[in-house]
C-alpha cells in the first residue's frame, strides 16, 4: 500500500511526451523541426530536463568512445574528461535550477553535482594521481554513481522510470566482465542510451505541488495544464 500511495501507478512509466506542458515545463523549451516543402519531415521539442538528458548523453558518448577507441594517453583523457565533466556539471545547474526549485527538488540536482564531481575526483586520482588500480574499476564506479543517482531521483519524483534506469546501470556492473576488453564500449552504451532514451520520452512523476515560486497567473496555467493531461 505504501508503494501505492509514493508512485502514481495511473501513469504508464514510460510514455510518448505530452505536449500540455505546466510553466516550468515551458521555460528554455527547445524545438526543433524539420521541413521539406510543406511536409514535416520531423518534429521534436525538449524541455531543460530534456536538455540535459542530451547534454549528459553527449558528454558520455564522448568520454567512454574516446577511452574504448582512441590512442590518446591517460593523461591526455583525464584532462578531457575533467573539462567536459564540469561543464556538464554546470551546464545541468544552470539548465535544471529554475525547474528544481518550482518542484523543490534542488537536492535532486545538488545530489547528481556531487556524485559526478565524486567520480570525476575518483577517476582524476586513479590517473593523475597515480592510484592506478582504481582505472580496473572506472566502469563499475561510473556506472554505480550513475545508478544511485537515478535511484535519488526516483524517490525525488516518485517516479518508476528513474528507477528502471537506476536499476538497469546496477544490472549492467555484474555483467562487465563478459563483455571483455569492450567494457569502455558497453558502458558508454548503457549510460549514454540511457539518456537519450529519457530525452525522448514522457516518463512518470508525482502530480504537481503546490508551486510557490509562480505567480497566480502560471499557477492558473498549470492547473489548466493538468486538466487537458487528465483529459488526454
Amino acid at each position: 500500500m505504501r508503494s501505492m500511495r509514493f508512485f502514481n501507478l495511473a501513469e504508464p512509466i514510460f510514455r510518448s511526451k505530452q505536449s500540455e506542458l505546466d510553466y516550468q515545463d515551458q521555460v528554455g523549451l527547445l524545438r526543433m523541426q524539420w521541413r521539406l516543402g510543406n511536409r514535416t519531415v520531423l518534429s521534436r521539442f525538449y524541455t531543460r530536463i530534456d536538455q540535459i538528458f542530451l547534454l549528459w548523453g553527449l558528454i558520455t558518448a564522448v568520454i567512454f568512445g574516446i577511452a574504448q577507441f582512441c590512442l590518446m594517453s591517460w593523461t591526455m583523457q583525464a584532462w578531457l574528461w575533467s573539462s567536459l565533466t564540469g561543464l556538464g556539471i554546470l551546464g545541468m545547474v544552470v539548465l535544471a535550477w529554475f525547474w528544481a526549485s518550482v518542484e523543490r527538488l534542488r537536492w535532486v540536482i545538488c545530489a547528481w553535482a556531487g556524485l559526478m564531481g565524486l567520480g570525476l575526483l575518483c577517476t582524476d586520482l586513479g590517473i593523475l594521481g597515480g592510484w592506478w588500480p582504481i582505472l580496473l574499476y572506472l566502469c563499475p564506479l561510473w556506472l554505480g554513481l550513475s545508478a544511485l543517482g537515478y535511484l535519488l531521483t526516483a524517490v525525488g519524483m516518485r517516479s518508476r522510470a528513474f528507477l528502471v534506469a537506476g536499476g538497469l546501470h546496477l544490472l549492467s556492473i555484474p555483467l562487465l566482465p563478459y563483455t571483455g576488453s569492450w567494457q569502455f564500449l558497453s558502458t558508454g552504451i548503457v549510460m549514454a542510451g540511457s539518456l537519450l532514451f529519457l530525452s525522448e520520452v514522457q516518463w512518470d512523476m508525482r502530480p504537481p505541488v503546490e508551486f510557490t515560486l509562480l505567480t497566480p497567473v502560471q499557477r492558473q496555467h498549470n492547473q489548466q495544464q493538468q486538466q487537458l493531461r487528465q483529459l488526454a
